[in-house]
């Protein structure tokens, strides 16, 4: 079985039933107090338009139909099995079409960062060996710097309005193609896509994923969530990252709507959960602050909202600060909550996680999660004692087949027998639950100490002035390094370097910040603090954005 066969069964089991629906929420609407309206009859044009309407929908029946018309139009122009396709594209109703169009033509699709420079998307087009391109308005100023300097990419489609002279009019030519099945035999072991690593630790890699490590994500992400046709999923972060799309997987798997919000604003979040009647939400971090700050400082009343049928909040990317998740609680006692831990190496979400019966556990990011083993090893990769911090290592069905055209650094992290090294340190307990501790390469290393910025970070996040941070390592002549503080403060309110210190004095010595910074802390799409960025800021003798107080 391979992931198109999902889609398929739903067209022809639920294809008049909604599969999906894309809100693009603006400022203009929340002045225009104007309800959510249905476009059914749409085209590609309107796809990732500016202007297109509030709401847009489609059924699994014309989901299916749009992939296979993308799937013929590339086998019209005579593409083979595992050429690359790659994917650059806000979130919209033509990603996930597009995404399963290139697999049923047997090709490989390559999704693309929506963040990414002219320099970086040619990097990646070139290191993934792209001959095929679809991208949309957003990135037409970028591409014209490159378009001419990209000399494996042969083809490039665009999707709408005012197409660039270098590029054809998907839209229009999908209209001409067949909604027919492609004649294209797939098999589990078939390559099927390739993910660029987030780039917090350096610039991207090329990761390789066939068709089994697809469909272990969606039995995964089912079994650890529970989805059932009647579930409604908001899907906020990118599509281009493996967390966000493989937990719409269980969607998929259920055969279930899904809700694509183009928006992060908390009152465009709950606006989303009411008029789509959504049960089940997943948020980063710096989200769900931002919905309980709007909350306690009244700028949201939740009298305003239909939130009772949201049944689930779960979180991945990134460590999660317990003091939020007892928040979110005080607030929403009624909802399960989940942590997610997981990276695009191991398929994204799921090889770890919480376990919505495990509350009592905020703070861990769980066990082995369905079809996954961990371990937790030193550095000669024997297994630690409970409670010592070691690398966690996983193994399972979602492990990456390699980095494309990285023996080198799939070596260093994938090993003969199957486990793969996640590069994050970790500590059991002893009812087996796991901890991160932090990145091997974001230990710092103080006067022999070793010092672990998540522990720092969550708790100073206790701190009812801070909005996020981040601690990293500066270069010290006597101690090799000595941590610093970069702080983001709430709005409105102050401190200085005096106050953040003395709240610090209940951490051990050693664990103080030596130096606190307030500026804001930069995140990824997927909600991962940027560290390198951090280190190139601070660590190279540029200190920008910096305040003493807020």
């Amino acid at each position: 079985m391979t992931i198109v066969d999902f889609l398929e069964k739903n067209a022809r089991l639920y294809g008049a039933e909604t599969a999906l629906v894309e809100l693009n929420p603006s400022e203009e609407h929340d002045n225009a107090m104007t309800q959510a309206l249905t476009w059914r009859d749409f085209s590609l044009i309107q796809g990732s338009d500016p202007d297109a309407p509030y709401r847009r929908e489609m059924s699994w029946q014309e989901f299916d139909r749009r992939a296979n018309r993308f799937a013929n139009l590339l086998l019209s122009r005579g593409l083979e099995r595992g050429t690359k396709v790659a994917i650059l594209l806000m979130n919209c109703l033509e990603w996930l079409p597009i995404y399963f169009g290139i697999l049923k033509a047997g090709c490989i699709a390559v999704p693309m960062n929506f963040r990414y420079s002219s320099d970086e998307i040619k990097y990646c087009l070139e290191l993934a060996d792209v001959e095929v391109l679809v991208f949309g308005p957003e990135f037409v100023g970028r591409m014209d710097a490159i378009a001419d300097n990209i000399p494996g990419v042969r083809m490039m489609f665009f999707v709408g309005r005012d197409k660039p002279a270098y590029t054809e009019d998907c839209g229009k030519l999908m209209g001409f193609c067949s909604t027919g099945a492609p004649p294209v035999a797939l098999e589990e072991e078939d390559d099927a896509a390739i993910y660029f690593s987030s780039g917090t630790t350096g610039f991207p890699k090329a990761i390789l994923h066939n068709h089994l490590s697809l469909v272990s994500s969606c039995q995964t992400e089912r079994a650890h969530h529970g989805q059932t046709r009647q579930d409604v999923f908001l899907c906020i972060p990118p599509l281009y990252h493996t967390g966000a799309k493989m937990h719409w997987f269980g969607s998929l798997l259920a055969g279930s709507k899904a809700v694509l919000l183009r928006g992060v604003k908390p009152e465009w979040i709950l606006r989303a959960v009411t008029e789509e009647k959504c049960t089940i939400v997943w948020l980063l971090v710096p989200w769900t602050q931002d919905i309980l700050d709007a909350i306690d400082s009244g700028s949201i009343n939740l009298d305003d909202y239909v939130l009772d049928q949201w049944r689930l909040m779960h979180i991945g990317a990134q460590p999660v600060p317990p003091s939020l998740i007892k928040r979110w609680k005080k607030v929403f006692p009624g909802h399960q909550y989940d942590t997610n831990y997981g990276l695009s190496e191991s398929i994204g979400p799921g090889c770890v996680h919480l376990g919505v019966e495990n509350i009592h556990k905020v703070g861990a990011i769980g066990k082995a999660g369905y079809l996954w083993q961990t371990k937790i090893i030193d550095e000669n990769g024997e297994t630690v004692a409970p409670g010592e911090v070691g690398e966690l290592s996983v193994k399972g069905p979602g492990v990456m087949t390699c980095y494309y055209k990285n023996p080198q650094a799939t070596e260093e992290i994938l090993k003969a027998d199957g486990w793969l090294n996640t590069g994050d340190m970790a500590r059991e307990d002893e009812d087996g639950f796991i901890y991160l501790v932090d990145r091997k390469k974001d230990v710092i290393i103080s006067g022999g100490e070793n010092i672990y910025p998540v522990q720092i970070e969550d708790f100073l996040r206790a701190n009812i002035k801070i909005k996020d941070v981040a601690v990293i390592g500066l270069p010290d002549d006597r101690l090799g390094e000595i941590s610093a503080a970069i702080i983001e403060l709430k709005e409105d309110v102050t401190a200085d370097e005096d106050e953040i210190n003395t709240f610090c004095l209940e951490l051990p010595r050693y664990k103080r910040p030596r130096k606190i910074i307030f500026a804001k802390v930069p995140r990824n799409p997927t909600g991962k603090i940027e560290k390198p960025r951090l280190r190139e800021i601070y660590c190279g003798g540029r200190l920008v954005e910096v305040q003493t107080t807020k």
